[in-house]
């Protein structure tokens, strides 16, 4: 199928050489699929490293710390999806957004293989940023690729994409797991950075297959708007770096310093952005009503997302601490734990689109107000199994890592009921104003959910017992069973949306 230079640039993101896609989705397939393995490789490692005795190449931090920190980076990286997306739309386009924070994410990586504490946390804060904002614009450019939006292949192409982020979550605790657990952590983190670095190079080599659309932006700031930009960045900036010089120069800093405002801004931010959503006086009554219903999703949801993302820190101290790291003879490090999520979402995704069309043609699929419900009762009932488990490892015994795989399956099939659900109504209760600034809303639930785990850890409250996963499994599973018991009444808020 030989072609010109000249057509090739015409057709661009619109010719099938992709499994029927176009051909740019290879790329962003590729691209996402690394920079997914180097995110949940290095994940995978954090809290352990961050746990481990200095005797043995970590940090020596108690679990309660590490937990927080490694709460309030992953609430940053949904906090930053925000303004991550709004880069894309106002400053940079897409194309440009994604090569940058590829390159920050890259660096970030490189920095936590330097065996020095403070590259260490700069590192963090690199990948923070970076995986905000390129989060915010990879899914907008596969979007690109299909000028029509009602291209029968939109959906599809969105689903190879997300086989892509679930193949590199799937393959990278296997691999830099395994490196960095029984070989080196720095080593470790060296290869989530050469992971992102093998995604940029087939984001950069398949500029040419890209829409032309990922490359313009949306709604361009003028220039008395940069230069309003840059004023209060740089302000801002020397806020924080003065005020952290004086501490830093008073000889009282600790991490605390960092964890708390962090912690708060990522509580406080999402409460902010949708009491002001739901005040605009632009908004009409029906939509008003839509927002006040959403909020109860939300809060629904970040409790959803506070157990859900308990999988790279909790669980994996448990796993290192009370689960035996055998299973039919076979040893293994802790952080293969963190593949099974996606192992289990690989394999069940396709059973549960086929489930529901499936119910939907008998006219007896659950409305979507019962899968919400059903999400949030099987993440609580999640925990009241990690509470038995926690029970069974009193004193020096070990769990079978049984256990753990029974938890990482229920959460999974959580997910599965609960996220789609999550989104397809944030697009439905979204006011017109705010259609597109909403999906951003939707990750917010991400990082209250993590800033409450940060916050307890904080207050001091213990993870390595039975309270903490019966008090939280409950809640969730109130919430969920509230919800379902209460949807009839729910539902006219809702606006006659279903």
């Amino acid at each position: 199928m030989a072609s010109s230079l000249t057509k090739d640039s015409a057709t661009a993101g619109s010719e099938k050489t992709f499994l029927g896609h176009p051909r740019g989705l290879a790329n962003l397939f590729m691209t996402e699929m690394w920079e997914r393995y180097s995110f949940y490789g290095m994940r995978a490692l954090l809290v352990l490293y961050l746990a481990t005795e200095v005797a043995d190449g970590g940090l020596g931090m108690n679990d309660a710390t590490a937990v927080a920190i490694y709460s309030v980076y992953n609430a940053m990286v949904y906090l930053l999806a925000l303004p991550g997306g709004w880069l894309g739309d106002r400053v940079w386009g897409a194309r440009k957004a994604v090569a940058v924070a590829g390159v920050i994410i890259m660096t970030g990586h490189f920095l936590l293989a330097v065996p020095a504490q403070i590259s260490f946390f700069v590192g963090l804060a690199f990948i923070a940023v970076g995986s905000g904002v390129l989060k915010a614009n990879i899914s907008t450019m596969v979007g690109h690729l299909y000028r029509d939006k009602n291209d029968p292949r939109r959906d599809g192409g969105f689903t190879i994409f997300y086989m892509g982020i679930n193949l590199g979550a799937f393959v990278a605790p296997l691999t830099i797991g395994w490196v960095g657990q029984k070989v080196s952590w720095h080593l470790g983190f060296a290869m989530a950075g050469v992971g992102m670095a093998i995604g940029l190079i087939f984001f950069f080599l398949g500029f040419r297959n890209l829409a032309p659309d990922s490359s313009r932006v949306p709604a361009p700031l003028d220039a008395a708007g940069r230069a309003a930009l840059m004023k209060k960045a740089m302000i801002w900036l020397a806020v924080a770096a003065g005020t952290y010089a004086v501490i830093g120069l008073s000889g009282v800093f600790t991490i605390d310093w960092v964890l708390w405002p962090l912690t708060i801004l990522g509580l406080a931010l999402p409460a902010w952005y949708l009491i002001r959503v739901r005040r605009d006086k632009d908004l009409e009554e029906v939509e008003r009503s839509r927002m006040s219903a959403y909020v109860w999703f939300f809060v629904a949801a970040a409790a959803f997302w506070a157990i859900y993302d308990q999988s790279g820190s909790t669980l994996s101290l448990f796993a290192k601490n009370s689960t035996q790291s055998t299973l039919f003879g076979f040893s293994f490090p802790e952080s293969w734990y963190q593949s099974l999520n996606p192992l289990f979402v690989m394999a069940l995704a396709p059973l549960f689109a086929w489930v529901w069309v499936a119910l939907s043609r008998r006219s007896k699929e659950p409305s979507t107000l019962s899968k919400f419900a059903f999400g949030l009762v099987l993440i609580g009932a999640s925990f009241g199994v990690m509470m038995l488990a926690q029970g069974v490892a009193s004193g020096d015994t070990k769990v079978t890592p049984m256990w753990l795989v029974s938890v990482y399956f229920m959460q999974t099939i959580g997910e599965l009921t609960l996220s789609p659900v999550g989104l397809s109504l944030t697009t439905k209760l979204a006011p017109q104003k705010y259609a597109s600034q909403m999906m951003g809303v939707w990750f917010l639930a991400v990082t209250a959910g993590n800033s409450v785990i940060a916050l307890l850890q904080l207050l001091g409250a213990p993870t390595d017992t039975q309270g903490w996963f019966a008090s939280l499994g409950a809640l969730a599973a109130v919430a969920g069973i509230a919800i379902f018991m209460y949807r009839k009444k729910v539902q006219p808020l809702m606006g006659g949306v279903h």
